[in-house]
């Protein structure tokens, strides 16, 4: 089963951009995938990874992770991309919506209290 799969370098200067691709194998610990963006063993990366409803029994859910690069396998693909495992290291809880406060109201005077106006 091919899985959505988004990723970007962290730490690397010269690449800030995202990249969008498909996950191949997920487990708990790890994900392998292919792309043609220039990737080293060690490097570590974000993932959000789309889970389908065949995976979640549900609705499909995002998975954000933080991950390193353990494995790079060049052989795979004759189109110049190659394939990289990729070990789970933190999952990132994505941020939730701040629960309401109070709201500031302007107070309401009360109609006795108001000076009449002209017209």
């Amino acid at each position: 089963m091919r899985i959505p799969l988004r990723f970007r370098t962290i730490n690397l200067a010269g690449d800030k951009s995202e990249h969008y691709t498909e996950a191949i194998n997920v487990s708990r610990g790890g994900f392998f995938f292919v792309t043609s963006a220039p990737l080293q063993v060690g490097m570590p990366i974000e993932a959000t990874i789309r889970m389908p409803t065949e995976v979640t029994g549900g609705k499909p859910d995002e998975t954000h992770c933080k991950a390193r690069v353990v494995h790079a396998k060049a052989d795979s693909y004759s189109d110049g991309r190659m394939g990289f495992g990729a070990e789970i290291e933190a999952y990132i809880e994505p941020e939730k919506p701040k629960a309401p406060g109070p709201e500031l109201v302007k107070p309401v005077t009360p109609k006795a209290l108001q000076k009449p106006q002209n017209p």
